[in-house]
C-alpha cells in the first residue's frame, strides 16, 4: 500500500494538479452563476411585467440583427449599420428550426465562455472573472455580437502573443465579420507586431522587417472588411453605405472630442433633455465608461504596453467623436486590457495585498448588483446603452 494510502494524504502529483486545476474552477463557476443571473433575471422579469421570455431577450439590436438574418438589408438604411457575422448565424439556426433570438442567446453562451477561457490566458482567471460580472455584461448573454466578438479578438491577441500570426489573423477575420471594431484590433495587432518584445533590441531596419513579416497576415482581416464595404456598395451604390447608415440611425456624426463629452455633461444637467426622457442615469454612465477608458489607456502607456494602449484609445477616441457619448458602456466589455488591469491588482503580492483584495471584492458585489439592474433594465426595453 502507497505511503499516501497509509497516511490519508495526497501525492504532490495529485496535489499540484488539484492546485493547478483551481483557476479553471473558479472561472467555470463564475461563467454558470453569470449566466444563470443574467438568464434569471431576464426570466423574472419577463413573469413580471407579463412579457414573453423570447420577447424580452430581443430587445434593442437584437431586433435588427433577426431582421437581417430573415430578410437581408431592407431599404431602412439603419440595418447597414451592423455586419453580417451574427445575422449569419442567426439565418443558420432558423436553418434547424430555431428562433433568431434564441440562436442568439446559444452563440453569446458559447461565445463568454471562449473569451473568458481566452482572458484567463492573457491575464489570468481574476480578469475573467470580473469580465463575467461586468455591469453590462446581459449583452454577452443575449443576440449581441459582444461575446462573439470578444472571444475571436480575444482569442486573436493571444495567439499573436504566442507568435502565431497565421491563427491570430484568421480569428481577426472572423471577428472582423462581427463589427466595425475589427479594424481597431487590426491596427492594435500591427501595432503588436511592431513593439514585438523579441525584437525590442533589434536595429529599426531589421524590426521593421520582422513587423511587415507578421503584419502581413493581417492582410486577412482587412479583405474581410473589405468585402462588407464592396457588398454593401453593391447594394447601395455608395462606399460610405455604413456611415450614411450609422448617421440615420444613431446621429452618428463628425464632432470634436471635447464637443462630444460637453454636450453629453450638459445633457444629464439636472432637468436636461436626456434627464427629462429617463435617460440621464445612461448617459453619466458613459461618462464613467469614458474615464475608465482614459485610465487603461493612460496605464498601458505608463508600463510602455503600446498595443494595448492603442488597442483601448483609438475606441475611446472613436467614441468621442460623435455628438455625445453613446455606448461606450457597452465597449467596456471589449478592452481587454482594463480587465487584465483588475486581475493583476488582485493577483499582485507584496504588502497590501490583503487590502486590495478587500477592495477588489467590494467592487465585484457592486458589479454584481449593477448587471443585475443593467438586465433588467435591458430586458424592460429601456435604454441600456
Amino acid at each position: 500500500m502507497a505511503l499516501a494510502e497509509v497516511t490519508g494524504t495526497r501525492s504532490p502529483r495529485v496535489a499540484d494538479r488539484v492546485l493547478a486545476a483551481r483557476p479553471t474552477i473558479l472561472v467555470v463557476v463564475a461563467w454558470v452563476v453569470s449566466r444563470t443571473i443574467l438568464l434569471g433575471t431576464a426570466s423574472a422579469t419577463a413573469h413580471d411585467a407579463g412579457y414573453r421570455l423570447v420577447d424580452v431577450l430581443g430587445q434593442w439590436d437584437v431586433k435588427h440583427f433577426a431582421t437581417i438574418a430573415a430578410q437581408g438589408y431592407l431599404p431602412d438604411p439603419q440595418e447597414m449599420a451592423f455586419f453580417l457575422g451574427l445575422p449569419l448565424l442567426m439565418r443558420a439556426g432558423m436553418v434547424l428550426g430555431l428562433d433568431p433570438v434564441w440562436t442568439g442567446v446559444l452563440v453569446s453562451l458559447v461565445g463568454s465562455a471562449l473569451a473568458a477561457w481566452a482572458l484567463v490566458r492573457i491575464g489570468g482567471p481574476w480578469a475573467a472573472v470580473f469580465w463575467l460580472f461586468a455591469p453590462t455584461a446581459i449583452f454577452t448573454a443575449v443576440g449581441y455580437t459582444e461575446a462573439l466578438f470578444c472571444a475571436a479578438a480575444f482569442w486573436a491577441w493571444e495567439r499573436a502573443r504566442a507568435d502565431h500570426w497565421a491563427q491570430a489573423a484568421v480569428l481577426a477575420g472572423l471577428a472582423s465579420t462581427l463589427r466595425v471594431s475589427g479594424v481597431f484590433l487590426v491596427g492594435a495587432l500591427a501595432l503588436l507586431a511592431l513593439t514585438w518584445p523579441a525584437a525590442r533590441h533589434r536595429r529599426l531596419g531589421e524590426r521593421i522587417r520582422a513587423a511587415l513579416v507578421r503584419g502581413a497576415w493581417l492582410l486577412v482581416p482587412i479583405a474581410v472588411v473589405g468585402a462588407y464595404a464592396v457588398h454593401l456598395w453593391m447594394l447601395t451604390g455608395s462606399w460610405t453605405a455604413w456611415f450614411s447608415a450609422q448617421e440615420a440611425g444613431w446621429q452618428r456624426t463628425m464632432t470634436l472630442p471635447w464637443e462630444s463629452v460637453r454636450a453629453t455633461l450638459e445633457a444629464v444637467r439636472p432637468g436636461g433633455y436626456a434627464d427629462q426622457n429617463g435617460w440621464g442615469t445612461m448617459f453619466r454612465l458613459e461618462l464613467v465608461a469614458f474615464a475608465v477608458g482614459l485610465l487603461t489607456t493612460g496605464w498601458m502607456l505608463r508600463r510602455r504596453r503600446w498595443a494595448e494602449a492603442g488597442w483601448v484609445g483609438v475606441q475611446v477616441l472613436a467614441f468621442s467623436l460623435s455628438p455625445w457619448l453613446m455606448s461606450v458602456n457597452r465597449a467596456v466589455l471589449l478592452w481587454f486590457p482594463t480587465w487584465v488591469i483588475l486581475g493583476e491588482v488582485a493577483e499582485r503580492p507584496g504588502p497590501g495585498r490583503t487590502n486590495r483584495r478587500i477592495l477588489l471584492a467590494g467592487w465585484g458585489m457592486v458589479s454584481a448588483v449593477t448587471m443585475v439592474w443593467w438586465a433588467r433594465t435591458f430586458a424592460l426595453g429601456r435604454w441600456a446603452s
